[in-house]
């Protein structure tokens, strides 16, 4: 155990350099889904991460249904050998998609299983391998998941890019200029949704750049997402709070949904049919969202601003040396991502629960945000977008309603109860 304590404090090093660690849960799915969460930032952009955390909790989800079926199975994977052991099962799956999916951590989960494995308690005589038998329906539900995946069009995250500039038109923005990312995304494979497609966003009225609309937007990020907003009195402290808590951690799925889920006395399974719910909600919304962004092209805050003088519009003054207070990503604006699947983990939260009044609190970047309800959350992440600089606002509301589409598409076709299911025979 010593020796296992020793390979585990050298492996998780580099989490810990980046203040990211296990803590205490309430049970084993939670404990599993926070290591996963954690392991999944090494993999690239969010909708990378997505479709990971989908791909794991899914295989969590059919390792627990396989032994006992509460819910419907994603991958149909056998029923385990009577016994198995649930803690076992849940380890090993988890374990199985973060070592093939994020390979460059595949020490420090590693280190976190065998520790998990080995501190399990001896198995009861009726079911002398109950352990074995765990890391095995564990093993199945994963490689089902990664068979399912292994040509979701994934491999290609990134397409090329070829528009030329012009007004309304998406180009790389400063002060990195980096290329279009994430193109490919909305050609992967979705885990509930028909197409990525199914909730493309209907053209908008901004993008009409001579429009009422396009011009109280404009008016609006240019004022208060400004770097030097705060300063200038444009943008108060508390508004460059917000935007700096969502793009560090606010609109985590997995960590919110953690904090939520305390103390509700919910049950593994119960935990693990809302982490594949939501996940897979959030992956879907992440194909949705390239999707819509990559069929319309729409401009960024910064690049607007700048070229305001190609624009038609005589209300939108250019500044040719404007900067967002938040670096802008590398791809459209419209819809916005962040909202986009901060709409649709909150309404697979609101449909689970039956309320929108489920309070937290929650700390990312240094920043900590209370919200009573989850509209308030949802309200708040369009808010910081505009105070970030980054967006328009019309599609970060856009974003919010495209991704509670998604939401409840998700949770009215996936995972239902057996009974229910079987209700359709």
């Amino acid at each position: 155990m010593t020796c296992q304590r020793q390979a585990l404090t050298a492996c998780v090093a580099a989490w810990l350099t980046l203040g990211i660690a296990a803590t205490a849960s309430a049970d084993y799915v939670t404990y599993w889904n926070e290591i996963a969460d954690n392991t999944s930032i090494f993999a690239g952009g969010p909708s990378i991460r997505a479709r990971i955390l989908a791909i794991t909790q899914l295989a969590v989800h059919d390792a627990l249904n396989s032994i006992e079926p509460r819910y419907e199975s994603y991958t149909g994977v056998p029923a385990a050998n009577a016994g198995a052991s649930p803690e076992a099962a849940v380890a090993a799956a988890t374990y199985q998609v973060l070592a093939h999916t994020v390979a460059t951590q595949e020490t420090v989960v590693r280190a976190f299983y065998d520790q998990w494995i080995a501190g399990l308690p001896a198995c009861p005589t009726a079911h002398p391998a109950c352990v074995d038998d765990g890391i095995a329906a564990g093993e199945a539900a994963a490689n089902a998941m990664l068979a399912l995946r292994a040509n979701d069009g994934s491999a290609t995250p990134h397409l090329p890019y070829t528009l030329a500039p012009g007004p309304g038109v998406f180009q790389p923005t400063p002060p990195l200029l980096l290329a279009p990312q994430f193109a490919g995304v909305a050609h992967f494979t979705p885990f509930v949704l028909n197409s990525g497609s199914q909730f493309r966003a209907d053209p908008s009225e901004i993008f009409d750049l001579t429009g009422e609309a396009y011009t109280r937007d404009y008016k609006e990020v240019k004022r208060v997402g400004a770097a030097g907003a705060e300063a200038a009195g444009d943008r108060t402290p508390d508004q460059s709070a917000i935007a700096r808590f969502w793009p560090g951690g606010g609109s985590n799925f997995n960590a919110v949904t953690r904090v939520i889920v305390a103390g509700r006395g919910l049950d593994p399974w119960q935990h693990a049919q809302l982490f594949a719910l939501g996940n897979m909600a959030f992956a879907d919304s992440s194909i949705a969202v390239f999707d819509t962004k990559y069929t319309y092209n729409f401009w960024r805050p910064i690049t607007a601003i700048r070229a305001a003088d190609t624009d038609g519009n005589p209300d939108t003054v250019a500044d040719p040396l404007w900067l967002s207070y938040i670096i802008t990503p590398p791809y459209p604006d419209y819809t916005c991502g962040l909202t986009t699947n901060t709409g649709a983990a909150v309404e697979v939260l609101r449909r689970y629960f039956g309320t929108d009044d489920l309070p937290y609190t929650f700390t990312a970047a240094g920043v900590t945000r209370s919200f009573s309800n989850l509209s308030q959350a949802e309200a708040e992440a369009v808010d910081a977008r505009v105070f970030g600089g980054i967006h328009f606002r019309t599609g970060c509301e856009q974003g919010i309603r495209m991704g509670e589409q998604v939401g409840r598409f998700v949770v009215q076709h996936a995972l239902e109860p057996v009974k229910k299911a079987k209700k359709k025979d």
